[in-house]
This record gives structure tokens, sequence and C-alpha cells, in this order.
């Protein structure tokens, strides 16, 4: 890439129209463009060793749909940060895509401005600036069996490596470096998307969207610490790290059905 290109970009869709369009948007903007029609061939590029900073994914394709296709690249161990763009509104959607290991879902329908919005955030995130590592001497925050490795965004639980996406590590990081402290749904929101960011679903829509980024962030605790409750629920508020007493997670089963359902409805 030159030094005037912003970021690589895989363009995943089977509207040619759309894709071409979009395309020439981006290089416009200074993002270099790769381009695919279907999941599969984009697939064998991450497989040859093809590099890219941000991957736009259509969900309605032929033979393998988006959501598949993102899963083939988790599976592949391919962790690229993935932005859904889809004709497809309904709230399920952007759950399942979230809880999928997607980092973002934009409709269609949204403004380029938007679009180009969430990938600087996600290009900007991706750059560990250098007030971060200067929380302490060493770049590194410990709370309990929790380690922060300011440095290079690493998460160690016990001695063990959680493999968080750098979206994941700063939620982490938010609420464990405030623990006992409830961590409003909508700040937690604005980290991920910007402050100021207007959720879809209504007053109250960033809160599916939170509980997805949750849910996968427990989870990868889970896996490697089938106890781990330190993430606990605040109904209709949001989350705090606490002791691990697990006192204040009545309503995770609910978080957790919410995502259920929408991954079952998007199959």
């Amino acid at each position: 890439m030159s030094n005037a290109t912003l970021a690589r970009v895989a363009l995943v869709d089977d509207d040619d129209l759309f894709r071409e369009s979009l395309g020439l948007n981006l290089g416009d903007e200074g993002f270099e463009v790769v381009s695919f029609d279907r999941g599969e061939p984009a697939l064998d590029f991450f497989a040859n060793g093809g590099q890219v900073d941000i991957v736009l994914l259509d969900w309605r394709m032929p033979k393998m749909d988006g959501l598949e296709v993102l899963r083939q690249m988790r599976a592949r161990g391919i962790d690229l940060p993935v932005i859904f763009l889809t004709v497809l509104s309904d709230q399920i959607y952007e759950e399942a895509a979230l809880s999928g290991g997607a980092l973002d879902f934009v409709e269609k329908s949204r403004s380029l401005s938007i679009l180009l919005k969430r990938m600087r955030l996600i290009i900007d995130g991706n750059k560990v600036p250098g007030e971060e590592v200067a929380a302490n001497d060493t770049g590194v925050h410990h709370l309990g069996k929790l380690e922060l490795r300011l440095d290079n965004s690493r998460a160690l639980w016990d001695g063990t490596r959680v493999d968080l996406t750098l979206t994941e590590f700063n939620i982490v990081k938010l609420m464990a470096t405030r623990p006992e402290e409830d961590v409003s749904y909508r700040e937690i929101y604005d980290l991920v998307h910007g402050k100021g960011f207007l959720a879809g679903y209504g007053p109250s829509g960033y809160r599916a969207n939170v509980r997805a980024f949750i849910k996968r962030i427990r989870q990868k605790f889970r896996a490697v610490d089938a106890e781990f409750d330190c993430i606990e629920n605040y109904p209709g508020f949001g989350y705090r790290w606490g002791d691990g007493t697990g006192q204040r997670n009545g309503n995770e089963d609910a978080d957790v059905g919410l995502l259920d359902d929408a991954a079952a409805a998007a199959e």
C-alpha cells in the first residue's frame, strides 16, 4: 500500500452495481479495495495469504451467506474486523452478526459517511496510543486473576491468555479499571462506536448491540475458566466488573436467550 492509503478493504457482495459503486467511493476516500462477488473466493484469498485491514461483508449471497463466511473465517483463525453491510434491518440479524464475531452491522440504506466513520473507528482502534501504555510503570493492569497488558492489548486470566479482539479488550479494560462501578449500556456502546452515534431501534437500540459483545466476552473467559463470573448485570442499566460472586447476574439468562433466539432465527 502507498503511504496515502488509509487501509486495505475486502468488499464481499454479490450485487455488482453496489460493489462497483461502493468500491469507487471508498477509493476516493483513500482506501484500497479488493472486491469479491461471493464468499468462496474471498476465503480462498485469505487462505492464500491475502491481507486486508477490514472486511465489508454482505449477508445474502448465493451458496454461502455472509454469516457462514464469517464462521468459516473464525474457524480458520482469520480474526479480521468484519462489518456487515446488508438490507436486512431486523434487530435479530444484527444480534446474530455480533454474536458470531462481527464488529459492526450497517444497513445499506445508511449514508456513506456513517460507514466511513465506523471504518475509521476500527482503524484508529487498531493503533495502540502511547498514553495507554502510560497507565502505570509496567503498562500492566492487575485485578484479581485478571491481567491486562496495555502495551499490546492482551488479556490473561490466571496466567492463561483470553483471545479477545481489540474492541472486546477495550470493553474489559473499561470495566476492570473501574471495579465495582456500574458502567452503562450507553457508555460501552460509545466506546465501540464513538460518542454521540445514533443507535437504531429506538432510544434503547444500543442495548442489544452491547449484550452481544458482553455475551461473547463472557464465553471467551469461560472457555479459560468455567467458573468465571466477574461481569455482573445491572438490569436496565448496564454491567460492572465484580468480585466473581455472581450476586448481580440474575438477568444474564435473559440476555443470552435473546441472542440465541436471534441466531436461530437467522439460520
